[in-house]
């Protein structure tokens, strides 16, 4: 597809709707999606809409100059983004590799609208996996010592292969602030559900010793505070007095799968609004 996307946020008032789609309605563009919601807490206004660019009026080049008066106007923050521009995304694992093996089938099967030229981490454990699936390996050893260097390679590998999304599948480093902070709203992260009631080693064995009725997986924006980044996707499944700590972990990591897929798909989609820690996430 040839579309645009306009992603915009502003402060709530008449007339919002009726001048972005008369924008794109008077400039011959023919409406694909649009979605919008009013946060009555916030006066908030949010809208997602997509148009195809055949037979545009205005050249692609142009749209964000056209289009913003109309922004001015009405207090907008506004990215515009193309379908045809696939994002570039670097996918960030450790020692648990079955988020990576989904991501990747799934990658293969064009199920993600994106480039995924390599893999980043630090073990050596994926390394094959990376191998089969044809994408670069990059094993970067993290100490407590060497970190800040370390990081500043990642970022510079970041920069050179044009990565504007970072996937972490099960990444088992803390990021610092520094890196976050170069991809704000950027870089996906999933864990389970335990946090933060059974934090540690093996939250598994705490969640049975409990007796747990629900288990989840939750995939996040990162930010400088750890596991608190604006939620995207979440999901549940049932716990019974029959279930093992193996089976706890089977379906933990089924979930983590299963959400981090989906928040990763919204995000390349062009779907997600970031705003006070929270997201919108359209249909």
């Amino acid at each position: 597809m040839n579309n645009a996307i306009l992603l915009i946020s502003c402060p709530d008032r008449r007339g919002i709707t009726a001048a972005v789609t008369n924008f794109v309605y008077q400039n011959n563009g023919n409406i694909e999606h649009a979605d919008q919601h009013i946060d009555a807490q916030t006066n908030t206004f949010f809208m997602r809409i997509e148009w195809a660019l055949d037979g545009f009026r205005i050249a692609r080049d142009a749209i964000a100059g056209k289009f913003s008066p109309i922004a001015k106007k009405f207090t907008m923050t506004w990215p515009l983004y193309f379908s045809d521009r696939l994002p570039r995304a670097a996918i960030f694992v450790s020692g648990h590799t079955h988020v990576l093996y989904d991501l990747l089938l799934r990658y293969k099967e064009k199920q993600f609208n994106c480039e995924i030229p390599l893999i980043i981490s630090n073990r050596s454990d994926a390394r094959h996996i990376a191998d089969n699936f044809g994408i670069e390996y990059y094993e970067f050893a993290k100490t407590s010592k060497n970190k800040n260097s370390v990081e500043k390679k990642e970022i510079a590998l970041l920069a050179q292969k044009g990565i504007d999304t970072i996937v972490l599948a099960r990444y088992m480093q803390i990021l610092s602030k520094n890196f976050v902070n170069r991809f704000p709203d950027r870089i996906i992260n999933i864990h389970h559900s335990f946090l933060p009631a059974f934090a540690g080693a093996n939250p598994y064995a705490q969640a049975y010793n409990r007796g747990v009725k629900i288990i989840g997986a939750t995939s996040h924006y990162a930010t400088p505070k750890l596991d608190a980044g604006p939620i995207i996707e979440q999901d549940t499944c049932r716990i019974s007095h029959r279930d093992s700590i193996d089976d706890l972990k089977r379906k933990s990591m089924d979930l983590e799968k299963v959400v981090l897929a989906r928040a990763l798909r919204w995000h390349l989609e062009r779907k997600i609004l970031v705003y006070n820690n929270k997201t919108v996430v359209f249909d």
